[in-house]
């Protein structure tokens, strides 16, 4: 009764999965027997015994009959600062154990417990030896699964479910481990990565069985992967070159998740990032998985729009050292102030832009992106408009700096005194005047010279309606974006021109060490008056008529026939001496802000301790360019006073 009990057992261990149920391979790379599969080979012919014993086989935990000696080895797992679910070291006879008892590299294949060690050659592959180090590869074997998160599917925690229609990818004793995704015994259940895989898991179908690809929110958080099933990186069929190590699939779309994340040994920091193929030096992670495809090569084509040559010009500036970006950062960037591609755009809800809507919508290449409002401290998330984006380091953020690389910065005599860097004091409606980005335009005066609609890189071609506002972009834009004309990608990623303009902005300058109110250097003595993006006075031309501003309708000549925008502009000077190019940042004593009349103290003097504009009287008293400036209208040169010769 005895032996026909053992025999019974061993029948039903062997047909487990046996080759009538398996409908394609049997064991695969997994069949280390002289005709198998796998790049390592041993003497025994059923492929089955190099895992399981049909006697004295381990049984410790869930172990089936378990032949390979398990490893005993103490990893690294996985950790972010958005995981809620903390990992432990795999149960010993666990289904993870087991896996790892070959995948770690500690233990060779071939060392089992009934039949002694046996005689092995090759190699297993080296992309199937994790070792102990897996803080790159998908956290598994969890303390316990229960605290919710907002990019998991409800039944994960409530019910211990996955979303997966199969119900092929499933919890192993309400945790994930290997077993979750991979069966060991079929290896083509997906034809085209044969990974082991339980189901096809092309269009990221394995993570969307755990992973909520809609709307969900928990503790206040919302789901950063809600918009994922319109996205572009969801979508789109642009196809991969097989070198690209971008996932087994031949498109982006059917690649998905894996296009960017890997599950096992990801080099690419916290979040399972993809590296490219060949790093780039002194670029993170986050930024260089992006390049990986938008670097115009020939990963993918049709080629996209190639932004690394935008900030290969003079671009926002990547993180550095202890500056890299956090998944779980906050909204305000601090000190850990940085441009990555995420901190501007999500990668799981970005949509491709075809067309341009009106100011200040967020484009949809930025959805579900975070954003501050205008009062400093609302956070907003997902953000409305686009300049709540830009304030999560152009706000109140206390890790700006003033950076060389971005070229001449004016210091105003109106500003605010606290951070003159954060550009809500000169956006918002405490400004006197400003650029229409945050608020409505709302000036009483004329704009004569202001434009019914913008004009295009080329100086000529007509563009988007003026409007009632404009974005933060239609200045600070690639030189060759496509919204202007151009091929280029939008925004702003980097330009030929200083602040990363898209057009050229001349900004007047006297002599280092010379001081204020001394001769200007740079003067352009009757100068062009070309919109086009390469004019000294071209960023302000696409939305104001350079003629009309030559003809002094808006700043009329004193009662000497001396001043008014002609006499300036055919003299040279630019707008920065006179003109905030954002707004009224603050006050100062003299100067009334109307028509965003400001001075860069670099370049303007007072005249006898006196700066200030009256707009009413149409006049300034300052020294500049050698030349007193007195509220009367009169200008003589800086040594002389007025009715002396």
């Amino acid at each position: 009764m005895k032996r026909a009990w053992l025999l019974a057992l061993l029948v039903g261990v062997l047909c487990v999965n046996s080759p009538a149920q398996w409908t394609t391979d049997v064991l695969g790379s997994h069949d280390l027997s002289p005709g198998g599969t796998s790049p390592i080979k041993g003497r025994l012919n059923s492929g089955c015994q190099y895992c399981h014993a049909p006697h004295s086989g381990i049984t410790m935990g869930s172990a089936p009959l378990w032949a390979q000696t398990l490893s005993k080895q103490t990893y690294t797992t996985y950790t972010s600062t958005t995981l809620k679910n903390l990992t432990t070291q795999p149960p010993l006879g666990g289904d993870s154990n087991l896996c790892l008892s070959c995948h770690d590299g500690t233990v060779a294949p071939g060392q089992t417990v009934p039949y002694g060690r046996l005689r092995m050659t090759g190699n297993m592959l080296p992309q199937d030896k994790f070792g102990s180090n897996l803080g790159g590869s998908h956290p598994f074997s969890f303390r316990a699964l229960t605290t919710d998160s907002p990019d998991l599917v409800t039944t994960l925690i409530s019910s211990h479910k996955t979303a997966d229609p199969q119900n092929a990818v499933k919890l192993i004793n309400n945790n994930v481990e290997c077993t979750s995704c991979h069966n060991p015994h079929v290896q083509a259940i997906d034809t085209v990565a044969q990974q082991f895989l339980v189901r096809d898991g092309s269009n990221g179908a394995l993570c969307l069985a755990c992973h909520e690809p809609g709307a969900r929110q928990v503790s206040n958080q919302n789901n950063p992967l809600s918009p994922w099933t319109t996205s572009i990186h969801a979508n789109t069929n642009n196809k991969l070159s097989q070198g690209a190590g971008l996932g087994s699939y031949t498109t982006v779309g059917a690649n998905s998740c894996i296009s960017c994340h890997v599950p096992h040994s990801a080099l690419g920091g916290a979040e399972l990032l993809r590296q490219p193929a060949s790093p780039v030096p002194n670029m993170d992670s986050a930024t260089q998985n992006c390049i990986t495809c938008h670097n115009g090569g020939s990963n993918i084509s049709p080629a996209i729009p190639n932004v690394y040559a935008e900030f290969a010009k003079t671009g926002h500036p990547y993180p550095a050292g202890n500056n890299t970006h956090s998944a779980g950062e906050a909204t305000v960037l601090e000190n850990n102030r940085h441009a990555t591609c995420v901190d501007c755009h999500n990668a799981h809800g970005s949509q491709q832009v075809t067309s341009f809507d009106a100011p200040p919508k967020i484009r949809i290449s930025q959805t579900s992106t975070k954003g501050l409002g205008v009062d400093g401290t609302t956070q907003i998330d997902p953000a409305v408009n686009q300049y709540e984006n830009c304030l999560r380091c152009h706000g109140p953020s206390s890790g700006k700096t003033t950076l060389t690389i971005f070229g001449y910065a004016p210091a105003w005599a109106a500003e605010n005194p606290g951070d003159s860097l954060n550009v809500i004091y000169e956006f918002n409606s405490s400004s006197t005047s400003r650029h229409p980005v945050m608020l409505d335009r709302s000036s009483g005066y004329p704009q004569p010279s202001l434009r019914a609609f913008m004009v295009q890189l080329d100086g000529k071609t007509q563009g988007r309606s003026m409007g009632q506002r404009i974005f933060c972009t239609d200045c600070h834009n690639s030189d060759d974006n496509r919204e202007g004309g151009g091929t280029g990608p939008n925004g702003p990623h980097g330009s030929t021109f200083s602040h990363i303009l898209e057009r050229r902005y001349e900004y007047s300058q006297v002599a280092s060490g010379a001081g204020a109110g001394t001769t200007i250097t740079n003067l352009i003595p009757n100068p062009p008056l070309d919109p086009s993006a390469n004019g000294p006075y071209s960023m302000c031309a696409k939305c104001h008529d350079l003629t009309n501003i030559v003809s002094d309708a808006s700043f009329l000549p004193d009662k000497n026939g001396k001043g008014g925008h002609a006499t300036h502009i055919n003299d040279g000077f630019s707008c920065s001496i006179c003109h905030t190019s954002h707004g009224m940042g603050g006050t100062a004593a003299g100067i009334s802000g109307e028509r965003m009349v400001n001075f860069d103290l670099k370049v303007v003097a007072p005249n006898n301790g006196t700066l200030a504009y009256s707009h009413s009287a149409n006049t300034c008293t300052l020294t500049c360019h050698g030349y007193a400036h007195y509220s009367n209208g009169s200008v003589t040169p800086a040594l002389a006073k007025p009715g002396v010769k």
